[in-house]
Parts: structure tokens; C-alpha cells; sequence
């Protein structure tokens, strides 16, 4: 496999529009419908290199409008191919392959290229499969094969194993959430699948594209072994200042009391509220409870159907306060979340941005919370470094940090120093008191932006 230097592609005109980067009139039509006003940054600089048939690393902010960016070139070779006369398939095959690591971001995938496939009058076909739900209803879906398959691994390989699906004829195999599907927990399963794919002369399927919003190192050495002389795109999405971050220390023992203090004083209509574990998500529910805060909770152990019946409470606004784990942090798109609060601090740095672009997508104002006690301090810090951010540590009135109580252990842990030229503090005041911000919050959490600022 090649080993060539990757190419990157450098900023374009993000006044580019979708007819210029070469995409035929049953999907401009359909972006029209869809009231896409113009590419993103992400779609603008992709695209092109997707329709040319090439190997892609495509790094960019969660709601950047990734799902296009493959969606809508998938669709067009796919539309070519029937188009010029191609004898049709036989079996249980499929064409293109996206896979994702969780069922919810399977059925939002297929969901929005069905919706994109819509002038094509039902000659693409694409089906959705992940776990939780009967596997018999999905190969009977999958009978005469597919041209668009949308996975999860494990009912993949599942699905594999009974013959209701083959790979052998793959062209494009998309990786949504790549860091995540690159990583431990799905390394096993991926290479179990790329093995039935076609391997012609080393090379594994015709084009492989992977795309997320964060490529640790470790991620990144990975992609050499699959990638075929890559184009590489990183883009900060320019409504990324719409997102709003902050952090507040607590006490420990009353994160409880200071998380239903902040959702009633500001009546959030919506919040998302992660935890690290299962039982957590249940604990938090009961703890919230007994301060007159109705909560949902979604997590693994719900099953599929259950988990489909919340989110849709959530996104609809009929469900207001919604306690998840790591599972709601990857590709969700619930338009127009206000606020995103990490109870507990997520355990990878590359999750923290996960969490927090599940608000502020798409240009919409958000904001994200983090909620710390003196024994995250550390573990914040990593987060910030890693992200090349730096927060400033804030109060909320009425819970005030009690000093008396800090381990003196953590008395040195002070706030990383800020970039240069951010205009806030360098850290270099006196330990005690960089476990305070200079005062308490009396003002509204959401000073510094408001709802004018949405468009």
C-alpha cells in the first residue's frame, strides 16, 4: 500500500456553492428542498476530492454537516454507475459501507441519505442496521442486497454470519466517528470486516474515507495501514464561537444541588447531561428527583426501543432534562440544544469535544458546562491541554468553594496557563487562589452571548 506523503488541501472561498463543487440536479434540487443555503467549509473542501475518487481523512466540528460530505458523493457515484448501463447485482450485496458505533447514529445516517436519495425515485437503495432490535425484520431488509449499507459492527458481523449480507463487493467504506471505530473497542471487529472486503494486490476497498471530529496520534498512525495516499482536510468550523465553554467548581458532595440549582434558575428547555456510567445516569435520576427535576435517562442497558422513544421526547422538547452516557456524545444532531453539562468529566480528552458539539451545531448558540471538584482539577487540566483551550475556573452564588475542605495535595493544581494572546489571566497568581475565580457568579450563565446572537 502507498505510502505517500498525505495531501492537504488548503482553506477555500466558503462562498463556493453546491454547483460548483459538481453535484448533479437530483441533489442540488433536493439541497434546495432542504433550504442548504451554501456548502460548509467541511463539504466545500471534500467533496470534490470524494466525486475524484479519492482516499480521505477528514477532520472537522461536530455539526459541520459531515454526513453530506459523504452522503452526497456516495449518492452520485452510485447514480452514475446505474445510470451507464451497469449490469445490475445479484445477492446480497452491497456497494457502499458506513459504519458507525452506535445504533441511534445508524438510523440518523440512513435517515439523512434516504432524505438526500429523495429525486432518485427509490432507484438507491439504503438500509440501516445496528443491534437491539430483531434481526430477522433487518435480512429481510436486506434481501437482493443493498447499495447503501449503514452498520454498526457487531450486527453486522452478526448479520454476516447468517448470509443475509456479503462485502466481497465493496466499493466505499465510509468510518463515521472514526476515532471511535479506530479505536480498541472496535479494532477487533473492524478488522474482522475489512478482511471479507475486496483485497486486490494489498488494497482493501476502492476508496476509504474516514471523518471525525478529533484524530488522536494514535488514531492517526492507524490510518496509514488503511489509507491509499489520503487527502488530509482539517477544518475549524468558523460558528465554532457559538459554542460557549464553562467551568465551575463545586464542593464535593454537590454537584446534585448545584446542577438542579442552574436548570431551574435559567429554565432550560432542554439539557443534556452526561455521566460516566449506567448506574450513574439511574443515580443522578433519583438524586435529581427529590429537588423536583424530572429527568430520562439513556444509556446501554435501555433497550432499542426505549432508547428510540426518549431521544425523541428529548429532540421533540417534551422530555427537558436528558442524563446519558458516552453513547448520546457521538453524531447525535439534536437541533438546537442550549446547553450540554458534564457532570462527570468524560474519561478522554477527544470525548470532551464529542460531549460538547452535541450543542452549538450548525451556527446555533450553545453552551457547555463543566462541573468540577477539586478531584477533577487534574484531570481537567489534561482535557484543556490536549484541546488547547484553557477555561477559567468560576463560582456559582450560593456554593461557594470552602477552601478549609481541599486536600492540601491539590493545593499546586492550578490552571493551565492560557494560549497566547486570549487576554485572560497567565496563572501565575498564587496557588490558593487559583482554586477561586475572582468572584462568585451573580450574573446570568448564559453573559457573554445571548439568543440575538442566533441567527
Amino acid at each position: 500500500m502507498s505510502t505517500a506523503t498525505t495531501d492537504v488541501i488548503p482553506p477555500v472561498n466558503v462562498t463556493t456553492s453546491f454547483e460548483e463543487l459538481g453535484l448533479i440536479p437530483p441533489l442540488l434540487a433536493r439541497l434546495t428542498e432542504l433550504e442548504y443555503q451554501q456548502p460548509t467549509p467541511i463539504q466545500a473542501q471534500a467533496i470534490p476530492s470524494v466525486l475524484a475518487g479519492r482516499d480521505l481523512i477528514a477532520g472537522a466540528n461536530t455539526g459541520s454537516g459531515k454526513t453530506a460530505t459523504f452522503a452526497l458523493p456516495l449518492l452520485q457515484q452510485l447514480h452514475a454507475e446505474k445510470s451507464s448501463g451497469s449490469k445490475n447485482r445479484e445477492g446480497n450485496y452491497a456497494t457502499g459501507l458506513v459504519l458507525v458505533p452506535t445504533r441511534e447514529l445508524a438510523k440518523q445516517v440512513a435517515d439523512s441519505i434516504r432524505s438526500y436519495a429523495v429525486h432518485f425515485n427509490g432507484a438507491i437503495k439504503t438500509v440501516a442496521v445496528f443491534g437491539g432490535v430483531s434481526v430477522n425484520t433487518q435480512m429481510q431488509a436486506l434481501r437482493g442486497g443493498t447499495d447503501i449499507l449503514v452498520a454498526t459492527p457487531g450486527r453486522l458481523l452478526d448479520l454476516i454470519s447468517s448470509n443475509a449480507i456479503k462485502l466481497d463487493m465493496i466499493k466505499t467504506l465510509v468510518l463515521d466517528e472514526a476515532d471511535r471505530m479506530l479505536s480498541l473497542g472496535f479494532a477487533e471487529e473492524l478488522s474482522a470486516l475489512l478482511a471479507l472486503m475486496p483485497n486486490k494486490s494489498g488494497r482493501k476497498p476502492k476508496q476509504i474515507l474516514l471523518f471525525s471530529a478529533t484524530f488522536p496520534e494514535q488514531v492517526k498512525a492507524l490510518t496509514a495501514e488503511l489509507l491509499n495516499d489520503p487527502v488530509e482536510i482539517q477544518v475549524q468550523s468558523a460558528d465554532a464561537s457559538t459554542l460557549v465553554q464553562r467551568v465551575f467548581t463545586v464542593n464535593k458532595g454537590e454537584k446534585t444541588a448545584v446542577l438542579a440549582n442552574l436548570i431551574k434558575k435559567h429554565e432550560w428547555r432542554q439539557a443534556l447531561v452526561f455521566v460516566n456510567s449506567k448506574n450513574g445516569c439511574e443515580h443522578l435520576a433519583y438524586k435529581l428527583s427529590k429537588h423536583d427535576i424530572t429527568a430520562e435517562v439513556f444509556h446501554g442497558d435501555k433497550g432499542q426501543g426505549a432508547r428510540s422513544r426518549v431521544l425523541e421526547g428529548f429532540k421533540s422538547g417534551d422530555i427537558e432534562v436528558l442524563i446519558a452516557t458516552d453513547i448520546a456524545a457521538r453524531g447525535l444532531d439534536i437541533e438546537k440544544l442550549p446547553v450540554v453539562i458534564n457532570f462527570d468529566l468524560p474519561r478522554s480528552p477527544s470525548d470532551y469535544m464529542h460531549r460538547i458539539g452535541r450543542s452549538g451545531r450548525a451556527g446555533e448558540v450553545g453552551l457547555a458546562l463543566s462541573l468540577i471538584d477539586y478531584e477533577d482539577y487534574h484531570h481537567f487540566k489534561i482535557i484543556e491541554k490536549k484541546n488547547k483551550i484553557w477555561l477559567e475556573r468560576e463560582e456559582v452564588t450560593g456554593f461557594e468553594v470552602d477552601e478549609s475542605l481541599i486536600d492540601p495535595s491539590y493545593a499546586e493544581d492550578k490552571p493551565m496557563a492560557p494560549p497566547a494572546g486570549s487576554g485572560k489571566s497567565s496563572g501565575k497568581k498564587k496557588a490558593k487562589k487559583n482554586l477561586k475565580s475572582k468572584s462568585s457568579i451573580n450574573t446570568d450563565i448564559w453573559s457573554g452571548y445571548s439568543e440575538s446572537d442566533s441567527e
